[in-house]
């Protein structure tokens, strides 16, 4: 913690943080100055530590059945702890950072006034909500001892360390569609490095800790490129340009991270040949002795970070100068498109190409795995993997994202492409069952990994109530009347982090819908098939209601959003809206028939399948002389005819009351047999068996 702070102060003073106040300007005084970074740096390290001891509790220790191991429950106690003082920390920059906006100290600031930040501007918003999920990680992590309860608290610890990187800098920068989501990658890799280094250090046992570190490893590497490639992306928005690293304090600053990156790297590549293999042999010092000096590093580069986030950055743009249209969009107005254009000026979008990397490698990974075992994977769904995959990157990355900020009908063709064409190509690559196929089972039996994680999930309660035709059907249905016949469409268009979550889900309720009509992965409820061919119909029939809907209607959407980035050289806004009302209506239509053939196709597979089932059956049952199912149910059917309608007294109006066929004849069981000749009058037997 002292190289932390020792490092801070001094990123403060290179980057120009502490610049003089100027006279006749508001001051916060020298409190607030001072205690903002420090207490920015306290809370990036509590959410750090947060992290790596909730994920590693939850994740890399072996648990104890259901529950976590005696190492994972006092871990998870004190990630309890941590996150109550992330969560007082991030209570108190919300009061810091109202005094240094508004030059006031602390002391004279009122209650009326925090709380009015705290829930009407993004920077105050963002804290509070981290806040909260850092109490509610707390709770959580002291209420159940449960492995399933400490994913959930790892998962909203990870939520948790992401609301601050969405504003500041990164959302005031032009081109935020890199800046912000690319600094949302870097905060989250390095919350998940640095603090699962702190953690296995808490862990005293060789044992645990060799096969914790281990797990640890491979995440650490993956943790180390995302941080190397988000820093290089959102440097080089900060940046503008390549001499800045040398000619301005910023880059002096930017330059010392990629060091400390680097020297990150090389004590990684130690643990990984030296450390590891002695930890596995019992030796457990020098791998704290190399972690504790790493750690050392970690805190430095921490420090840097947050001065990096209090320094000026050299494209720093003069408010007078400043376009409006940019500042709303994060890049200027495009001219009218052209098919050039709509391929061509491309927007990279930091979160889908991340989506579509790992999507693409993943997939990949596994079917090279099923082939060196042996095994064949068909040509058809790798290639219907990739595709959705590529038209998820095109649509979200290339020049048709640009238009659709500012036009109704690009934003209509961007959101049919998502919720339609990409989720069926996405579904026809049957991921689930790659996944359970490709993905190696631990070694040791407690441990959860991968393969484990995803059996849970898909056997959960959520997902069997997600994966319900009609909640299936609701989302998808009601998501559409929900975002237009409202206002929530203009409110997420102004806010990166909310254009993000409106495009991401546009894929999963459209992949939701179709992996229940069309999906082969296991799973997914059993349901006839023509009750699915109804509910696709039924999709259909919403889906062509709603873009009626729009076409008739003449109020317009979004007015806020459209009216203020309404491009001058776009027809008027009821025309575009009218357009895209159009598209919507009639985009449906072949993505609803393939659907249709596909599930007509699936349905003749599965008589056939039965068809073929029976046959054999039958052919067993002959060559062993016994009566197959379909044999035993027609002498039933022919039994009850003989046998004539029951008499009042329930008997059957034959010689013996007996209707039935449960077994060969002169079995004592069937229609011959002595509870027939008895004539009591009973029946034995009602159906078939």
């Amino acid at each position: 913690m002292a190289s932390a702070v020792a490092v801070l102060l001094l990123g403060l003073r290179v980057g120009g943080a502490l610049a003089v106040a100027i006279p006749g300007l508001p001051d916060p005084g020298p409190v607030t100055a001072w205690a903002l970074p420090v207490v920015r740096l306290l809370a990036d390290g509590l959410a750090t530590l947060t992290v790596g001891l909730v994920v590693t509790a939850a994740f890399l220790l072996p648990g104890d059945g259901r529950s976590v191991s005696p190492y994972g429950w006092l871990l998870l106690r004190r990630a309890g702890a941590v996150a109550a003082g992330w969560a007082v920390a991030a209570v108190a920059l919300i009061v810091l950072t109202v005094s240094d906006l508004l030059g006031i100290p602390v002391g004279r600031l009122g209650i009326a006034t925090v709380v009015s930040f705290a829930s009407s501007i993004a920077q105050g918003q963002a804290l509070l909500l981290q806040a909260g999920l850092a109490l509610l990680v707390a709770v959580l992590a002291r209420v159940g001892v449960s492995r399933g309860l400490a994913a959930v608290a790892a998962l909203v610890a990870l939520v948790g360390v992401l609301p601050p990187a969405f504003t500041g800098h990164a959302a005031g920068a032009g081109n935020h569609q890199i800046a912000v989501s690319s600094l949302a990658l870097h905060v989250l890799a390095a919350a998940l490095w640095v603090g699962g280094l702190v953690a296995l250090l808490m862990i005293r046992r060789s044992r645990q800790l060799a096969d914790a570190a281990d797990r640890y490893s491979r995440l650490a590497l993956g943790c180390f490129v995302a941080v190397a490639v988000s820093g290089t992306a959102n440097a080089a928005v900060r940046l503008g340009a390549v001499a800045e690293l040398w000619q301005s304090r910023y880059g002096w600053l930017v330059l010392g991270k990629l060091f400390a990156l680097a020297a990150l790297g090389a004590l990684g590549a130690v643990h990984r040949s030296r450390t590891l293999p002695a930890l596995r042999a019992g030796r457990r010092g020098a791998f704290a002795r190399l972690a504790a000096g790493e750690l050392v590093v970690f805190a430095a580069t921490v420090g840097l970070a947050v001065a990096l986030s209090r320094s000026p950055t050299p494209v720093t743009q003069n408010p007078l100068d400043a376009d409006p249209i940019t500042e709303l969009l994060g890049f200027p107005m495009p001219a009218a498109p052209t098919p050039e254009r709509l391929v061509g000026q491309l927007l990279p979008d930091m979160f889908f190409l991340t989506l579509t990397v790992l999507g693409v490698g993943g997939y990949l990974a596994g079917v090279w795995r099923l082939h060196r075992a042996g095994h064949r994977w068909p040509v058809a769904r790798t290639a219907s993997w990739l595709a959705g995959l590529l038209l998820l990157a095109a649509v979200t990355n290339l020049g048709v994202a640009r238009y659709a900020y500012v036009l109704f009908s690009a934003h209509m063709v961007q959101h049919m492409v998502l919720s339609m064409l990409v989720p069926i190509l996405l579904v026809g690559g049957a991921p689930v069952t790659l996944a359970l196929r490709a993905l190696r089972r631990p070694t040791d039996p407690q441990v959860r990994g991968a393969r484990e994680w995803l059996l849970l999930a898909l056997h959960s309660r959520p997902a069997r109530l997600l994966t319900h035709p009609l909640v299936a059907l609701g989302i998808y249905a009601g998501s559409l009347f929900g975002l237009y016949l409202s206002d929530l469409l203009g409110t997420l268009m102004r806010s990166h982090l909310g254009h993000l979550a409106m495009l991401t889900h546009f894929v999963v309720a459209g992949y939701l819908l179709f992996w229940v009509l069309i999906g082969v992965d296991p799973g997914r409820p059993r349901i006839a098939h023509p009750l699915l061919v109804i509910i696709h119909l039924a999709s259909m029939m919403a889906h062509g209601f709603f873009g009626l809907v729009l076409m008739q209607t003449t109020t317009l959407i979004a007015p806020d959003w459209y009216v203020a980035v309404h491009p001058d050289w776009a027809s008027s806004l009821m025309e575009d809206q009218k357009l895209g009302a159009g598209i919507a209506w009639a985009f449906g239509e072949i993505p609803a028939a393939v659907v249709l053939v596909v599930l007509v196709r699936q349905w003749i597979r599965a008589d056939g399948r039965e068809q073929a089932r029976l046959d054999r059956a039958a052919a067993r049952a002959e060559a062993t002389g016994e009566p197959d199912d379909l044999a035993r149910y027609n002498a039933f059917l022919a039994a009850a005819g003989r046998a004539g309608p029951p008499d009042a007294a329930g008997t059957a109006a034959g010689d013996g009351g007996f209707v039935g066929d449960s077994g060969p004849p002169g079995d004592g069981v069937g229609a011959d047999g002595p509870a027939a000749r008895a004539g009591d009058g009973r029946t034995a037997a009602s159906g078939p068996t």
